[in-house]
């Protein structure tokens, strides 16, 4: 293939991994509302498409201590709207991906297998990737660091320890520079990780613990995926999807249900309520359980947030529906479409009352047993927008690319505590801030406490327009190179990444040369022999 003309910003990016790639060339898009070009006759009216999960994905080859895993990263033509061919790409052929479910202490071995276009369609970069498995403390070589790429007939195997508490997780596209643009056309799925203790509980399982994956899309008049960052500024669509599929309705029975809550959209955060005012009960945030169940009205989900809730359908009717509706928040309004997000509809008594409990009692969140008092050091992170880019405390990932990937944030030991104190000097924008690794505690908003959502483990936070939000990290346990982020990918793209150190640098956990990706015949996937 040959080498197009690079931009300077591609430039820095790749120079140093050999690879090549285009810069984002504009291509029209919908209004700064994200209205589709589609006839609105081919969108479903809310509440008539049926609700569907993904499905679970089975190893190929387990041993005492491993299960591995094969999945193909594919372009594929799928039906998103009914009656409607749209090109996506998906992990094996499908949006979103297949759920991995894994359990603590038992390793999983993931090969990701980069079969897409040797171009994007109509963007026209180069769709290399590198697959971030978000809440989970991999090693750095196995944490989808950005510029880790894998090209088109590349491959690479991930490596993941399964050392933490039962949570939900989601796997994604991180590949530098075009992360929103691969997120968008599909490359995202979830991860569900249990333990023995979250096993022991009585709360909803099995065909009542249900995911929700949100995100949001525009089409264009041929029913294609359109896109437009309105000059990086963000992605909102104006159709809903749940797992996928526009505005669904779930049958439900008269009892609970546990709904894992996964904002997968490129920009758009939701402030979620039922249309009955009725409450939702969160039991687990992003790093897991919670202390003890929390009772919301309205519940904020920024980009990359996931929220465990518990929904009580057993006071409602045959017949009843409820819909779960979305409020909107600031820089991403609720508009025709997007305050629709899924409708449920009771259809008799339950067949089964086994997990239909949420005691008083549910996790010891390790991140909330960390004392304030144990930081030694308290960091300033300012998020802003300077030049025409998104930045941290001024700075960018093309001032990392440019250090030789050695610049750094931070620089703690493992086992070390510090404050991070983040402030949103952005205008018009909220970022939901992830940090890789480690989860944390959130102090403080403004001074006051944190809402009752967050009284959890965290590994996103949203910090809205002019907020100062005040993060407790303990570092640990891996050591070696991690990213910080904003996770509205528009802004991490263009360019709002940094990174920190763990412990001194270690050349056999380098994010990009200890395990780099593999081209050719694929070797053999399982236990050795």
């Amino acid at each position: 293939m040959d080498t197009p003309a690079l931009s300077r910003r591609d430039l820095l990016k790749v120079s140093l991994l050999g690879a090549a790639a285009v810069a984002l060339p504009w291509h029209p898009g919908p209004s700064p509302q994200g209205t589709s070009r589609l006839a609105a006759s081919k969108l479903p009216r809310p509440y008539t498409v049926p609700f569907a999960a993904p499905p679970v994905l089975r190893p190929i080859a387990s041993d005492a201590t491993t299960d591995w895993y094969r999945i193909t990263q594919t372009p594929f033509v799928g039906e998103v709207l009914p009656g409607v061919a749209t090109p996506l790409w998906g992990y094996n052929g499908m949006v979103p991906g297949p759920t991995i479910k894994a359990r603590q202490g038992r390793q999983t071995v993931v090969r990701q297998v980069n079969q897409l276009p040797a171009t994007h369609p109509t963007l026209g970069y180069v769709p290399w990737t590198s697959t971030h498995l978000h809440g989970m403390p991999a090693k750095p070589q196995f944490d989808g660091y950005a510029s880790d790429v894998s090209q088109p007939g590349e491959w690479k195997d991930y490596v993941y320890p399964n050392s933490g508490a039962a949570r939900t997780l989601w796997y994604h596209d991180h590949g530098v520079h075009h992360t929103a643009e691969n997120v968008y056309m599909g490359l995202a799925a979830q991860y569900h990780l249990t333990d023995p203790q979250e096993e022991q509980l009585p709360i909803p399982k099995g065909r009542y613990d249900l995911p929700l994956i949100l995100s949001d899309v525009s089409f264009a008049e041929d029913g294609s995926l359109l896109w437009d960052d309105h000059g990086h500024t963000g992605v909102l669509g104006d159709v809903v999807l749940v797992n996928g599929r526009p505005w669904p309705t779930l049958p439900v029975e008269q009892r609970r249900y546990r709904f894992r809550v996964l904002n997968a959209s490129v920009s758009r955060g939701y402030a979620l309520e039922l249309s009955t005012g009725q409450p939702m009960q969160v039991i687990a945030t992003d790093g897991g359980l919670m202390a003890a169940p929390q009772s919301v009205q309205r519940l904020r989900v920024g980009t990359a947030e996931r929220y465990e809730v518990v929904v009580d359908f057993s006071s409602l009717g045959v017949g009843a529906t409820v819909q779960l509706r979305n409020a909107g928040v600031p820089g991403a309004p609720a508009d025709a479409g997007t305050g629709e997000v899924v409708q449920f509809e009771v259809t008799g008594p339950a067949t089964s009352t086994e997990g239909n409990e949420v005691p008083d009692a549910l996790g010891n969140p390790a991140a909330m047993a960390v004392s304030p008092a144990s930081a030694r050091v308290t960091r300033t992170m300012r998020l802003d927008r300077r030049r025409g880019l998104w930045t941290i405390n001024g700075e960018t990932w093309d001032d990392v690319v440019a250090s030789g990937f050695t610049r750094v944030f931070a620089d703690p030991a493992v086992g070390d505590v510090e404050i991070w104190e983040v402030e949103n000097r952005s205008r018009g924008w909220s970022h939901p801030l992830h940090t890789h690794l480690v989860d944390f505690q959130v102090l403080s908003r403004n001074g006051a406490p944190p809402p009752a959502q967050e009284l959890g483990a965290k590994d996103t936070v949203y910090v809205a327009e002019g907020e100062v939000v005040r993060l407790l990290v303990q570092f640990g346990p891996e050591h070696g190179r991690y990213m910080i982020h904003c996770h509205n990918v528009a802004h991490e793209d263009h360019d709002m990444m940094i990174q920190y150190q763990v412990g001194p640098y270690d050349a056999a956990s380098d994010p990009i040369t200890a395990a780099p990706p593999r081209s050719g015949p694929e070797t053999p996937l399982g236990p050795p022999g």
